[in-house]
């Protein structure tokens, strides 16, 4: 491996091979929901799925989402600048644009760029995240080619709860946030509002176009809430809302003005939830999605652009138990919505029609997933797409998987509409997966290993000549394979919990042969924790292998090795003090090319909760 470590951090390495699906435990007991829209125990799961739990997110400190994901096993992301700035998260070497996001199921993303923002989506509010690696398109339809990313927000449940945090750290970094939840007879409820100001770094290095030296910090504000209330045994109804502000700082060479973006993100839905009969149930949801982007980069009103995105869908997915099996049918209808002040030709819409069936069945040892899914687009026509899946549970906590499963993605409205660049005839992306499994789960020793192999053709890039005009476009010319095996565990020694994964993997484009931008051959993440009484410490290892910053592979980025240290002290039983330090070799890296990271950084933060 190409990692950037002394002789001494590669023996931890080895050492640490036999230790955890991710940094997030993911015991065979953890109930997931995204890997087949349902809850199921993890052990009834067959795609590969990885659970973030609230404890790991309570002590990842101040800054983004994404810095949590980048600890997971199969996970890169690269990011211009700080917490703030532009972020991109990639699934098993899979585009940041070919990946689903929800926020508590509702979809999240720029129609336009085809990513979810990020750099708004607040910590704070944040209860849990499920990754689940390969296609879920039968399921949650356009872009699941790489996996399904789901953040679960904070949910009420038993006496009232009140907690509040404070924090400060590097960079004048200062983080407040407080929620008050919990349930009274038929009524559910949480809120939750938070802020984070930091000034940042300069998010340009010498070199980079539009370099200046200041610093560009960011500011985000965010209230989230849930209410459910149960009008009878069988019927529950519910709300919830979502509503992060961003403000960001930027380079584009201007030292006379404050060049920056504003960006909104916001999400609504209701929903109602009836327990037809003792093997029915059926939910029905509307949800809207809002993600707005505002650009400045001069005092005139040239200087400002504004594009956003509007997504309303409707579910109607019903569950039917048959016995020990389960069917689920499931109707989608969404709408999205593109506005642009400063390109006319961007504003327009897309409605997708989409009708899925799912049958999960266990027979002894044998556990069978199927799936199936058509999609139908007023821009791109129909998709019809599959999966099935097998697991055999040999007993002793061996357990094998194996699964097939198609995929697409939309093209986005930039390669479809934009002037110059896009192209309307442009199709979708279509992948097709195999992959297959071990598990072996002892309780104190946790093992996977898992081998996969996603074919993607019709890859939209931009490609010159165009067709039909001079020039270059975004046009589907490219076929790349993502093809890679991960080893992950988790092991208990002495007084020591150890984690850790291994990534092999070869993202190419098989066109020209080369190594997709921004994305590792060799990846590997390690983390050790212990407790001493009323103290908690631990360390996380990040390493990843050398990147391209471009796709004809001629600028190099370097591979790097980051250390993080984090202790909690349980001051009180409603007390509690953390404690972190990120990057402490304070080690220079890139995640694209001549875009700032951060060096040695500190946090500090106490939490409050009381019954």
């Amino acid at each position: 491996m190409n990692f950037p470590v002394t002789r001494l951090a590669a023996a931890l390495s080895l050492a640490f091979v036999f230790a955890a699906p991710s940094f997030a435990q993911t015991s065979a007991d953890t109930v997931v929901v995204t890997a087949s829209r349902m809850p199921q125990r993890a052990h009834d799961v067959i795609a590969d799925t990885t659970v973030i739990h609230a404890e790991e997110i309570a002590r990842s400190g101040a800054g983004s989402v994404a810095d949590i994901l980048q600890r997971q096993r199969g996970v890169e992301i690269t990011r211009n600048g700080s917490a703030g700035a532009s972020t991109s998260v990639f699934l098993r070497g899979s585009n940041a644009n070919q990946v689903v996001v929800l926020l508590d199921g509702v979809r999240i993303g720029s129609a336009t760029s085809g990513t979810a923002a990020w750099n708004a989506v607040p910590l704070s509010s944040i209860e849990r995240i499920e990754i689940v690696y390969g296609p879920l398109t039968t399921l949650y339809g356009a872009d699941a080619i790489g996996g399904v990313i789901q953040i679960f927000t904070r949910k009420g449940e038993g006496a009232p709860l009140a907690t509040a945090s404070v924090g400060a750290g590097s960079n004048a970094t200062r983080a407040a946030a407080a929620t008050v939840s919990g349930s009274a007879n038929a009524l559910r409820y949480a809120f939750t509002a938070g802020y984070e100001d930091s000034d940042g770094f300069s998010s340009t290095r010498p070199g980079a176009s539009g370099f200046n030296p200041d610093e560009d910090g960011y500011r985000r504000r965010n209230a989230n809430g849930q209410l459910a209330y149960t009008v009878a045994p069988s019927l529950e109804i519910g709300a919830q809302f979502l509503h992060s502000s961003l403000w960001a700082q930027y380079d584009s060479g201007s030292a006379a003005y404050d060049v920056h973006n504003d960006q909104d993100l916001n999400t609504a839905a209701v929903y109602a939830s009836s327990q037809v009969n003792a093997n029915w149930r059926s939910i029905l949801q509307y949800a809207r999605s809002e993600d707005k982007l505002g650009s400045y980069t001069n005092a005139t009103a040239a200087g400002a652009s504004q594009i956003e995105t509007e997504q309303d869908e409707l579910t109607w997915q019903n569950t039917i138990a048959l016995g020990a099996d389960t069917l689920q049918l499931l109707y989608s209808h969404r709408k999205e919505d593109v506005y642009s002040s400063a390109t006319p030709a961007m504003t327009r819409d897309r409605i997708t029609n989409a009708y899925a069936a799912a049958y999960s069945a266990r027979r002894g040892s044998h556990l069978v997933d199927v799936s199936a899914r058509h999609d139908r687009s007023s821009v791109y026509g129909s998709k019809n797409t599959g999966a099935a899946g097998y697991g055999y549970d040999f007993g002793n906590g061996l357990r094998a998987t194996a699964s097939v499963g198609s995929s697409f993605r939309a093209p986005t409205f930039n390669e479809l509409y934009y002037p110059n660049y896009g192209l309307p005839t442009n199709k979708p992306e279509k992948g097709r997966n195999l992959e297959a499994g071990l598990r072996y789960d002892a309780g104190q020793l946790q093992v996977d290993a898992t081998w996969y192999r996603n074919r993607l053709t019709d890859m939209i890039v931009s490609a010159t000549p165009c067709p039909g005009r001079p020039g270059s476009c975004a046009y589907n010319v490219n076929e790349a394979l993502l093809e890679g095996v991960t080893v992950a565990a988790q092991t208990r020694v002495a007084m020591v919990n150890l984690r850790g994964s291994l990534d092999w993997q070869d993202p190419r484009d098989e066109t020209t042969g080369k190594q997709l931008a921004r994305r590792a051959r060799r990846l590997a993440k390690f983390a050790a924790d212990s407790r001493f009484g009323t103290v908690k410490a631990g360390a996380e290892v990040v390493l990843s292998g050398e990147r391209f910053d471009d796709a004809a592979n001629n600028r190099r980025l370097g591979g790097y090795g980051l250390l993080n240290l984090y202790t909690t002290w349980q001051v009180t039983p409603d007390l509690s003090l953390l404690l972190r330090l990120n990057n402490v070799a304070d080690k220079r890296y890139e995640l694209a090319r001549n875009y700032g990271t951060s060096g040695r950084t500190w946090f500090a933060a106490l939490r409050y909760g009381i019954r």
